[in-house]
């Protein structure tokens, strides 16, 4: 009421005076409101935290799990993009407190264009440098390969860097370091270098086990060279893939019995597989250029390639192809797919091969094996992909005791709408 009479309250002597909700607002002083308030606002983000927590823990944890391969299991995507912007930082925010390397976090930051607010070529007012899932399941790893001094030499530490991607890490973050170099810095000419054997100043022999070419080759070093896989492919004098082979016995097939499928149509392709470019080289002379992915596994393999003076490809297993859709002619795999490979595995790398190779591209699985009972759970999913089959051999392994086929097979993809 407007005339009341306003009653000034007396209080006690030494006593404290009895304030008002409104008054402790108004005059700033603290209260009960204001700290349950605040308490309340505190438990309201610790409790996102904890289901951005729980949301990293299920992502990871599907890591482990294998869940059964089943072309009806469709990704829940609204479950992904109910996440509010709030939600994405925090999320954000704890990936980025996983790591203690200084410069790894700074790595991992968006770079904003210069002037800021403005956007680059690509549409993006900021660059966000990427690193593999598996980064945060070896953080302690990762931190160490981002210690060292930028501007200085880079540790000599490519058999860490290849342990992190081989697990997942991939790609890895870029460093600010000095590689190290091979003391050689003339390369052969081409006309010479594709069956010249390298000079071993041509490599850096540190974190191998052999420190000289010779003890690539040499049988007296056979059981301790530091690989097995392509245990001959260091010999450039050993070629394959030139004469034709006996079907009835080889599981091989010849370049010409390739190339003679598509003639003047095989331009561009990939050989993945454990190898030292030969496969690649005996294509260049066919005047077809192949990149040859493989990994260093306990031997110079990239090293030797690029001495040839061909393409190495350093990817993992588990890494996607660096290439467009439909833009390959040919994708060759021998010595990488046999029966070690999971179904589910086999399934994805089939088909990113296929995500690559062109309408009409060959996918040439050479010598492909396993043990005999497991052969047709493989054929059925190189079926699966509905290929034309080319050319296809199956024979029996016989370097060894075990019941095991060879299966080498040229496929053709169809044309898709």
């Amino acid at each position: 009421m407007e005339n009341a009479k306003q009653i000034p309250q007396t209080h006690p002597k030494n006593a404290e005076p009895e304030h008002s909700l409104a008054s402790q607002m108004s005059s700033g002083r603290p209260s009960n409101y204001i700290m349950f308030s605040s308490l309340f606002k505190s438990l309201h983000q610790l409790l996102k935290i904890a289901l951005s927590l729980d949301r990293l823990a299920e992502s990871l944890s599907r890591h482990y799990i294998n869940i059964p391969a089943d072309e009806n299991v469709i990704t829940n995507e609204v479950e992904y993009s109910s996440k509010s912007e709030e939600d994405e930082v925090e999320e954000e925010a704890l990936h980025h407190k996983v790591f203690d390397s200084a410069e790894l976090r700074n790595y991992t930051l968006p770079k904003p264009n210069r002037p800021s607010g403005k956007k680059n070529f690509v549409g993006l007012e900021s660059v966000y440098p990427s690193i593999g899932q598996g980064c945060a399941r070896l953080a302690s790893t990762l931190d160490r390969f981002m210690t060292y001094k930028a501007y200085h030499m880079c540790p000599n530490d490519w058999d860490l860097a290849q342990k992190l991607m081989i697990s997942g890490c991939d790609p890895l973050p870029r460093r600010r370091c000095f590689s190290r170099t091979p003391r050689n810095d003339k390369p052969r000419p081409l006309n010479s270098s594709l069956w010249t054997q390298p000079r071993d100043v041509d490599i850096p022999w540190s974190r191998n086990k052999c420190k000289n070419y010779q003890c690539l080759v040499s049988n007296k070093t056979i059981n301790n060279r530091g690989f097995y896989k392509c245990s001959d492919c260091f010999d450039l004098t050993k070629r394959g893939w030139n004469v034709q082979r006996n079907k009835n016995v080889s599981a091989e097939f010849s370049i010409d019995e390739i190339l003679i499928l598509k003639p003047g149509e095989i331009r561009i392709g990939l050989d993945f597989s454990p190898t030292t470019g030969t496969f690649a080289a005996l294509m260049r002379e066919k005047n077809v250029t192949i990149a040859s992915a493989t990994l260093n596994l306990g031997a110079p393999f990239n090293e030797v390639i690029a001495s040839r003076g061909l393409l190495p490809l350093y990817i993992s297993v588990g890494s996607r192809l660096p290439f467009f859709d439909n833009t390959l002619d040919i994708v060759h795999s021998t010595l990488f797919l046999d029966g070690w490979i999971g179904i589910e595995l086999l399934q994805f790398i089939l088909l990113d091969w296929d995500r690559v190779l062109r309408p009409k591209g060959l996918l040439y699985v050479d010598r492909f094996f396993c043990k005999k009972e497991n052969m047709k759970m493989y054929v059925d999913e190189f079926d699966r992909i509905g290929y034309k089959k080319l050319l296809w051999r199956v024979v029996p392994k016989k370097d060894k005791l075990e019941d095991e086929l060879f299966l080498s097979a040229v496929l053709e993809k169809p044309v898709r709408g």
